[in-house]
């Protein structure tokens, strides 16, 4: 994956410092909003969960505005990589490895946004975080959708991929459209009444359905490779978390939908919506934790083979936050006190896979490690 790097500055020559002693954006990449989705997903599923601990909802409003702000500070960079630094930006675009983290871009801006309205809205007031929740879910819908078409049109007329080489990341594009699909329902009541709110939940519903059926292909192609090529590589074996992600945040999708459509569609086709949720939501989740059960062996492999820090781990985070909403969803439309345990099991997981990963990645960050360019091969030594 792509990681914060350095690069010389006008300043090393005059001061005699080494290159490496300098800070660049020039290799930041997009796989680095995912800090961004691991952390406001901590708030959101938090707020789904039926939990009444004092101290909880500010400790959301935090970590909310954590989010929030990693989230400018990582748009700035960025756009200073693309000011500065467009050749590397162009050439993470046409890197197979790079370029589906682009997908990154529109579920971070969806994340704050829709942590905005949940959560933000106790310090900002609910005007100022409806329309602050309205801007990020159209820029974020707008991002994630051109993610949606560009990067498998670049995967086919561009990329060089090579067989075997299917990997879990692939979805990330193809999931975007599947966030905008599951937080658009919140804003439907600050709509007008009638056309307007009726089409948002439609489009939402168009969104979820583009989302899911581009990941049912994707799917077979990712299993196929770990079938015929075994065990990803150690460093990439927690992207396998990334599967999760479509099947927490469409079943997120169709139940926050179903809370939406009374009153805004007609009421036979909100009562069918509300059944969708629970025949659609109940068999997926179920195979989300199938998943969760092969993805936590394949990781524990990874451990026992060395696996050791990047930033690949907070793949460990979004997923199983959209697991969270999916089984708070479930537990909302069911009244199955099952489904809210096992929501608040899954959120102590979230929860520790973001203090593990964030610790680890503010350590490396503090050592410098993730600011290091990318390591260069070594030359091979010489045989006679």
């Amino acid at each position: 994956m792509a990681t914060l790097a350095q690069a010389p500055s006008r300043s090393t020559a005059a001061t005699g410092a080494t290159p490496d002693a300098v800070p660049s954006v020039r290799h930041l990449g997009p796989n680095w909003y995912a800090a961004v989705m691991g952390t406001a997903i901590v708030a959101n599923a938090g707020a789904t969960l039926p939990l009444d601990i004092p101290g909880l909802r500010v400790a959301y409003r935090v970590v909310w505005a954590l989010s929030a702000l990693m989230l400018l500070t990582l748009v700035a960079a960025r756009t200073v990589h693309w000011a500065r630094h467009t050749d590397q930006a162009r050439g993470h675009l046409l890197d197979p490895t790079v370029a589906p983290f682009y997908g990154c871009l529109s579920m971070a801006l969806l994340a704050v946004g829709g942590g905005t309205l949940a959560v933000g809205k106790d310090l900002i007031g609910e005007s100022a975080a409806v329309a602050a929740d309205s801007v990020l879910w159209i820029l974020g819908t707008l991002v994630g959708l051109a993610a949606a078409a560009a990067i498998p049109y670049l995967m086919v007329t561009r990329h060089r991929i090579e067989t075997g080489t299917a990997s879990p990341v692939w979805i990330l594009p193809l999931v975007a459209p599947m966030v905008s699909a599951a937080l658009g329902p919140a804003l439907v009541p600050h709509l007008p009444a009638g056309q307007w709110q009726e089409a948002m939940l439609l489009a939402c519903y168009a969104m979820f359905g583009m989302s899911l059926l581009a990941t049912l292909i994707m799917l077979p192609v990712i299993l196929a490779r770990l079938i015929h090529h075994g065990p990803l590589p150690l460093a990439l074996t927690p992207t396998l978390f990334l599967v999760l992600g479509p099947l927490g945040q469409s079943t997120t999708a169709v139940n926050n939908l179903a809370d939406a459509a009374p009153g805004t569609v007609d009421a036979s086709y909100a009562h069918a919506m509300g059944a969708f949720a629970v025949l659609y939501g109940v068999p997926v989740m179920g195979f989300a934790l199938l998943w969760l059960a092969l993805a936590a062996a394949m990781v524990i492999r990874a451990f026992r083979g060395g696996m050791t820090f990047a930033m690949t781990w907070w793949g460990f985070t979004f997923p199983v936050g959209t697991c969270v909403t999916g089984a708070a969803g479930l537990a909302r439309h069911t009244g199955l006190t099952a489904f809210t345990w096992l929501a608040v099991a899954l959120y102590l997981l979230l929860v520790t896979a973001v203090v593990v990963a964030g610790t680890r990645t503010a350590m490396g960050l503090a050592s410098g490690r993730l600011l290091a360019p990318p390591a260069k091969p070594q030359p091979q030594p010489a045989t006679a």
